[in-house]
């Protein structure tokens, strides 16, 4: 990668310049005060929420979320591999009303799109103008038998999406044996940060080897070899972990008997003593219920990319992991997707074209160990003639992790949150 171009990709989201705006946030929907109502407090959605009242503080904006903290998946696996507390990743949602916000802390349990009206577990009714969907992803635990018998008696776990399980990964990872086996099992794409199993690997393997070297870790993986930043894992596990991380690609799982800690694929049946299983993803239910999730497969949502409209039911906007697309999941993405389809509301809502070409960048950093890390980083602009993000040229991933990828991770993962969380 030329290195002016991968300096001002690194540069990007740490340049980034958070403004003030003030605004009546309860005003009556109507045509001077337009109402969009947005589903999930995470990447996409505080996202959207607060840029919203930033570019066009005329729009009244709701922001619905069950959860009291903002807890950041990205920097999990640090949790995991002992190089941060869990306190490090749980962020306060206190700064987005300020932007004239109304926050509510209510779970979503249903959209009558006819009516444009969002009901709450808490027996709210709310009309919108228009609707902005960022729910996250929900995990196909049925797809491996014996998983959730597992995860009741929490023998098994994904932990990819940050919260208690992650906290309970890192104990069973302190109380494994020295001479235990650690098995991650990961999906094939397309899925939540494709890189992060892997990234788990690393976090585990440090631990290990200097509390209990004599372990090992098995990576089943359901693809055909390590889709992300591949020579960079690679080169760091022969170089800090040699021995300690057996991967063996085109090995999905497909049950797990949690009496006997066993994960069994198509080609192997494996006994583990600390056992992660990702399953398969798709759009949350809520999706399904409103008529967004609506590929052939049944698991993503079709959109527009122009305006992230969905395909098939109007006025209802998605946002981050539920699309259907070639772009990555990850936090960079839905951060930037919670952009564009501020943007394009805004021009909606005041009778003007949205751009018709938006930009997309992503960028992602994985530790390999305490002190080292890799990174990719690419631009994608959407081309209306084939309706797909086309990567630009350049960019790319590292082959090679480095202490100034760490630092650059860090400063990254800071900037994301102030950019998102204010």
């Amino acid at each position: 990668m030329n290195p002016n171009r991968r300096q001002f990709l690194h540069a990007s989201v740490a340049s980034m310049a958070l403004a003030a705006a003030s605004g009546n946030a309860f005003a009556k929907s109507g045509k001077s005060h337009p109402h969009v109502v947005v589903v999930g407090a995470g990447w996409g959605g505080a996202t959207c929420a607060k840029y919203l009242r930033l570019w066009d503080p005329g729009i009244q904006v709701t922001l619905i979320e069950p959860n009291p903290h903002f807890i950041s998946c990205p920097m999990s696996n640090w949790v995991v591999g002992g190089f941060q507390d869990f306190d490090y990743l749980v962020k306060s949602y206190d700064n987005l009303p300020r932007y004239g916000i109304q926050m509510l802390q209510d779970l979503v349990i249903g959209v009558d799109a006819d009516k444009q009206v969002v009901r709450t577990r808490g027996g709210r009714r709310i009309r919108y103008d228009r609707l902005v969907l960022a729910p996250g992803m929900e995990w196909m635990t049925e797809t491996v038998e014996g998983y959730e018998d597992g995860a009741k008696a929490q023998k098994v776990m994904h932990a990819f999406r940050a919260g208690p399980e992650t906290l309970l990964l890192r104990k069973q990872l302190e109380a494994m044996p020295d001479g235990g086996v650690f098995i991650i099992a990961s999906p094939p794409r397309p899925g939540r940060c494709v890189s992060g199993p892997y990234e788990r690997a690393c976090a585990a393997a440090h631990y290990f080897k200097q509390h209990k070297p004599k372990s090992k870790i098995i990576m089943l993986d359901g693809d055909i070899d390590i889709v992300s930043k591949g020579p960079m894992f690679k080169a760091a596990w022969k170089e800090f972990y040699p021995g300690m991380i057996e991967h063996r690609p085109n090995n999905l799982a497909m049950g797990f008997d949690h009496r006997e800690m066993v994960v069994r694929t198509e080609f192997e049946d494996v006994k583990g003593d600390v056992v992660n299983i990702i399953p398969p993803q798709r759009a949350p239910r809520l999706c399904k219920d409103v008529g967004v999730r609506n590929d052939a497969l049944d698991r993503w949502c079709g959109i527009d990319f122009v305006t992230y409209e969905s395909t098939s039911v109007p006025k209802v906007h998605v946002i981050g992991d539920p699309v259907l697309s070639n772009m990555p999941k990850s936090a960079h993405v839905s951060n930037n997707q919670a952009k564009i389809c501020a943007a394009a509301l805004i021009e909606i809502l005041n009778d003007r074209q949205p751009l018709p070409t938006p930009v997309i960048g992503s960028t992602s950093y994985s530790i390999t160990s305490d002190h080292t890390s890799g990174s990719i980083a690419v631009v994608m602009r959407y081309d209306p003639a084939k309706k797909a993000y086309i990567r630009q040229p350049e960019g790319g991933a590292n082959t090679r992790h480095s202490e100034l990828d760490f630092a650059y991770g860090r400063a990254w993962h800071e900037n994301m949150w102030a950019d998102t969380l204010g």
